[in-house]
């Protein structure tokens, strides 16, 4: 038998298949249990009626005593079998746990790794030239070039709804794709004001957007000129779906749950595509730990259910938006 162990065998799947092998050696103790008093029982009536015989039920009652004797014995030994698999259905649980905690951080980190390349990649377009002439002299001709970059960006990158170059106005001067957002103003936007103000980069939380039609998070930076002042901004639409190419992959049991909720516990993605922006898991065991900073990662076995979660710990330069994942698994 080879020892090495197969990458795409589900961890958490063999744990529970352990745990419902110790329900049922604990179902095989109570009925050893259960011959073992019927047992004893049974000896304690042999010696009865072995009294009652006198002299010539002297031979049984050595028997029937040698029987209560093995029955109380038995009775001992499966009440400390029974206390043996009850500690190693504890120890089962509490691997199970600590191995849900390990996917709940390992899906918030592999988010961390995927935004954090998100937030490289506008940074980076930045500095295009053709970014920046359309914003210098923003001609018809440049806004054309422009916008061609920003078009074969989209088609290589394809993790994006849209991409736009905003001018200090706020007006949206080009788009990668939705040419009827082009003219429009920005200028009351969150991100925009945060990107001109602090002269940084600025990453939206997840939101519903009508203007590309979906889920989405917004990745801007400010665009400079070569004396290193502000002449506008770029800034991205991330296609929320691409984040369920991460969470499908997870391996975890079919009856369980797995949710990534925001800084206030909403949630923002599920196993089952639902609650989102909608439900909140504030009450939910061992989330008020993580949305109070009491604790970054951990677990909680309640009424036969684990409750692993872990706050973002971000990567590099993305420091990550205060999001966490929750995976509960059935102990039952």
């Amino acid at each position: 038998m080879e020892n090495t162990l197969d990458k795409n065998i589900n961890v958490s799947v063999l744990m529970n298949e352990l745990k419902k092998e110790n329900h049922q050696m604990q179902e095989v103790m109570k009925k050893l249990q259960n011959i073992s008093m019927k047992s004893n029982i049974l000896a304690l009536n042999a010696g009865i009626e072995a009294a009652r015989a006198g002299e010539a039920g002297r031979g049984f009652s050595v028997v029937a005593k040698e029987i209560k004797k093995f029955a109380e014995e038995s009775l001992n030994a499966s009440k400390e079998s029974e206390s043996l698999i009850r500690s190693i259905q504890n120890k089962a649980n509490q691997v199970v746990a600590v191995r849900t905690v390990e996917v709940a951080f390992d899906t918030i980190d592999k988010i961390d790794r995927n935004l954090f390349e998100r937030n490289c990649d506008v940074q980076a377009w930045a500095t295009f030239n053709s970014i920046k002439q359309c914003l210098l002299d923003p001609t018809v001709e440049s806004k054309k070039n422009a916008q061609a970059t920003l078009k074969k960006l989209h088609e290589i990158y394809e993790v994006y709804f849209d991409i736009f170059v905003v001018d200090l106005s706020g007006e949206i001067i080009a788009a990668a794709q939705n040419q009827n957002q082009v003219g429009k103003n920005m200028a009351d936007r969150e991100w925009f004001q945060k990107v001109i103000q602090n002269k940084g980069t600025f990453v939206t939380d997840m939101y519903y957007s009508s203007s590309v039609g979906g889920y989405t998070m917004g990745f801007s930076s400010p665009v400079h000129n070569d004396l290193g002042e502000v002449i506008g901004v770029i800034t991205t639409r991330f296609n929320w779906e691409y984040i369920y190419d991460i969470i499908e992959r997870v391996k975890i049991d079919e009856k369980s749950q797995l949710y990534v909720i925001n800084s206030e516990g909403y949630i923002i993605a599920s196993k089952d595509r639902t609650g989102i922006l909608e439900k909140r898991l504030s009450k939910m065991p061992g989330v008020k730990n993580i949305l109070t900073g009491k604790e970054k990662r951990g677990y909680k076995i309640e009424n036969d259910q684990i409750y692993a979660y872990c706050l973002t710990e971000g990567y590099n330069a993305y420091r990550g938006k205060g999001w966490s994942v929750i995976v509960v698994e059935s102990l039952a």
